[in-house]
C-alpha cells in the first residue's frame, strides 16, 4: 500500500484548517433536520439529524479543549495512535487511545459524551492521525465552544498542565 504524507492527504481530500486545531472536511450532512422544540434545552435551534467529518492532525499539532452539545463519535482510519483527553461532567479526566494499535489499549472507535471537555493530540511517536467524527444531533459552529485556559483552569485546577498545553486562549 502507498503512503502519503500528511499534505498529500490533506490535497487530496480537500481539508481546511480547524478552528480547534487539525484540518477537517465534512462529508455528510444529513438532509433532514430537528426541530428546535423537539430538542434537548441546551440547543438554540433547527439542527441536522448527523453529520460527519474527516479530520487530521499530525505531530507536533494539537485539537485544543472545547465541547459541543451533541454526543461525538471518533473512528480511526490511518496513521497512528490519536490521544483524547476527555473531562467529563463530573469533572474526571480520562485518556482514550484511538488506533489501531490493539495490544497497547487503542480502541477503533469512541464516543466523545455531549457537553464534556476534550482535547486530542497524535500520541508521542506518531506522525499524523486522520481519523473521522460522527455527530448526532449533527454539528453546528454554534453548539461548539472553544476553551478559555483561565476559565477552565478555575474550573478544574488539577487539570492545570493538560489546560495550559491543550488550550489556544
Amino acid at each position: 500500500m502507498l503512503s502519503l504524507s500528511v499534505q498529500q492527504i490533506i490535497t487530496h481530500y480537500q481539508l481546511l484548517p480547524h478552528p480547534e486545531g487539525g484540518y477537517y472536511k465534512e462529508t455528510y450532512r444529513s438532509s433532514e433536520t430537528i426541530a428546535q422544540n423537539a430538542l434537548p434545552e441546551r440547543f438554540t435551534g433547527v439542527n441536522h439529524f448527523s453529520t460527519a467529518i474527516y479530520f487530521l492532525l499530525e505531530k507536533d499539532n494539537f485539537s485544543a479543549f472545547h465541547k459541543i452539545k451533541s454526543d461525538e463519535c471518533w473512528h480511526f482510519y490511518s496513521g497512528q495512535t490519536l490521544l483524547i483527553y476527555i473531562i467529563d461532567t463530573k469533572g474526571i479526566l480520562t485518556t482514550v487511545r484511538l488506533g489501531n494499535n490493539i495490544p497497547m489499549g487503542d480502541t477503533f472507535q469512541y464516543v466523545v459524551p455531549a457537553e464534556c471537555w476534550f482535547a486530542a493530540e497524535p500520541a508521542p511517536g506518531s506522525n499524523f492521525s486522520l481519523v473521522g467524527c460522527t455527530v448526532a444531533p449533527g454539528f453546528d459552529f454554534n453548539d461548539f465552544e472553544l476553551a478559555k485556559a483561565d476559565i477552565l483552569m478555575k474550573m478544574y485546577p488539577q487539570y492545570e498542565a493538560y489546560i495550559r498545553k491543550f488550550c489556544r486562549r
